[in-house]
């Protein structure tokens, strides 16, 4: 058992190592003369994150699952998608926005591994997810800053924070992904604030990125001016919902994109947003 619910808190319990993924050791490896795809798609989920990312591998991982009330959304998105296997179902962090479907995502696919911060919550949303993950045996790998999701020739996934495990804020335990694919690269922020930003670049992590996708649905609290001046990215996807209560995203973080001279999809304005890259060139369509 990967997890055991204590008077309501979650106590994690991981393995030695990440489960083996059936068939990982058959993925061929792609390099300058291949001519497959990367597609990542920014899922129109509301005021929440959901992002699929199909790899040309084959492999696909998925990056929160919206709220509790998008399972149908993100389910049947990912069947219409034709994805069987999630291989790497990623939990940026406990809030319900981001996980509240990853349960029945999880009912409803196979699993490779569920990667997620070490950070608990005692809401229902949360022990809902620890259950799904029970039921089908998997075991959470914990997600820290320096680890590879996947490496596999030119094609890469890697985290870049939490890199601490003790903070106030859960937003700031989000885990943030970085994915590469050749010469185009993908930032994806889950909620992480201005704090888990410094921590970043303080790390020397390489983080310049084509697409960033902005934190905290463009709250003030994230992408401060130094971050984004090193991620340097072409364009930027706001996940948010329409009319929502937090006034997401908020005008200062829009200014700043603006002065960047960076163009702004906005999933409440566009629908969900899909990337689609061969590695070199990059292009996008949206699908209000």
């Amino acid at each position: 058992m990967a997890l055991v619910l204590l008077a309501g808190c979650a106590v994690y319990e991981p393995a030695a190592s990440p489960e083996k993924v059936p068939g990982k050791d058959e993925i061929s490896h792609f390099g300058e003369s291949s001519g497959a795809e990367l597609k990542v798609h920014f899922l129109d989920v509301g005021q929440g994150d959901s992002i699929l990312i199909q790899f040309p591998n084959g492999r696909n991982m998925l990056v929160d699952a919206g709220g509790n009330d998008d399972a149908s959304t993100v389910v049947n998105y990912l069947k219409k998608t034709g994805v069987v296997q999630v291989d790497y179902l990623v939990g940026t962090h406990p809030h319900e926005d981001h996980i509240g479907s990853m349960d029945t995502v999880i009912d409803n696919f196979q699993i490779g591994e569920v990667i997620m911060p070490k950070a608990t919550t005692t809401t229902r949303t949360f022990r809902d997810v620890l259950e799904a993950i029970d039921r089908k045996g998997l075991q959470i790998r914990p997600a820290k800053a320096g680890t590879s999701i996947l490496e596999d020739g030119l094609l890469s996934a890697k985290i870049l924070a939490p890199c601490g495990d003790d903070y106030v804020k859960l937003n700031n335990y989000s885990v943030v992904i970085k994915v590469t694919y050749g010469e185009v690269s993908f930032l994806l922020l889950g909620d992480a604030e201005a704090l888990s930003e410094k921590e970043i670049l303080e790390s020397g992590a390489g983080i310049k990125a084509d697409v960033l996708k902005v934190g905290h649905h463009g709250s003030n609290s994230s992408t401060s001016a130094p971050y984004l001046k090193s991620v340097g990215p072409r364009y930027a996807v706001i996940s948010v919902g329409y009319g929502n209560d937090y006034q997401h995203p908020h005008q200062v973080v829009l200014n700043r994109l603006k002065k960047g001279g960076i163009e702004v999809l906005r999933t409440d304005e566009r629908g969900t947003v899909l990337f689609t890259t061969n590695g070199k060139e990059l292009s996008f369509t949206t699908l209000k």
